[in-house]
Order: structure tokens, then C-alpha cells, then sequence
């Protein structure tokens, strides 16, 4: 299920690197239950790999969550590595994202109810924009994406 069921909170993350590694961003989107952009952030990485920025990207949007105190919450992503991570479906053997992995599991557990949705890219418009903003505006806009 890729939509919020009423009364939920919804987290659109996504992360991305051009190159890999290389010049990367996260971007976020935390969605009220009425609908409403409760938050949307994007920030510069440095240089990092594709799933490095996925999980930093997870664990910005989870930290707003529980600014928000978003209960319950629904986390988006079109990376299905980390969702299958986050769910215990796949194991976590990369070296660099275990103790990313280790974070987003401890954000998780100080929220009452998470659960996580792999979707699309398409789906998740807003959060890859703002990933996609934030490189342009630091590297320029000719950058290849």
C-alpha cells in the first residue's frame, strides 16, 4: 500500500548521488493526515554512494517525524534495498550502511507505529525533486543528472 490510510502520517524520502559515490543529496517530504506538507527539506551530502543517501535521507525524514510527533507514520522510498532493509526482509552486509541501518532502526523504535512502502520513483515526485534541487543548486544546473 503505497497511500496513507486516514489518520496517518505519510514520509516521502529519497536520496541520491551523481555518481557513485559521488556529489549527493537527500530530500523529505512529511505529510499531516489532513494532507497537509507538515515539512520538506533537502540537503547537500558531499560526496557519498546511492544508499548512503537513501538511509540519510530516511533517518532526516524520521527525525522530523518525531519532531512532528507523527503517529502512525507511513515512510515512502523508491529505494527497495533500504525498505527491505528497514522491514528485516534483507539483511544488511554492506559494512558503510550498518550503522546507518543501526540508526534508522533506533529512530524507528522511538516512534509508535511505523510501517514502510516501496513505490515507485514516480511516486515519489516531491522527495526527488528536492534531492534533485539541492545537487543542482550546489553543483549548477549543467551538472549531468
Amino acid at each position: 500500500m503505497s497511500e496513507a490510510a486516514t489518520g496517518e502520517w505519510l514520509l516521502r524520502c529519497d536520496g541520491g548521488a551523481r555518481g557513485n559515490p559521488g556529489p549527493g543529496a537527500l530530500g523529505y517530504v512529511l505529510v499531516d493526515p489532513r494532507g497537509g506538507r507538515a515539512e520538506a527539506r533537502g540537503e547537500y551530502l558531499g560526496s557519498v554512494t546511492n544508499n548512503v543517501a537513501e538511509y540519510r535521507a530516511l533517518l532526516a525524514g524520521l527525525d522530523a517525524a518525531a519532531r512532528h510527533g507523527a503517529d502512525p507514520l507511513l515512510v515512502c522510498m523508491d529505494s527497495e534495498l533500504v525498505v527491505r532493509q528497514m522491514t528485516g526482509e534483507y539483511r544488511v552486509k554492506n559494512a558503510g550502511l550498518k550503522p546507518l541501518h543501526a540508526a534508522a532502526r533506533a529512530a524507528v523504535a522511538k516512534l509508535p507505529r511505523v510501517r514502510f512502502s516501496a513505490v515507485p520513483r514516480e511516486d515519489n515526485e516531491h522527495a526527488d525533486r528536492l534531492v534533485n534541487e539541492t545537487l543542482d543548486k550546489v553543483l549548477g544546473s549543467e551538472s549531468p543528472r
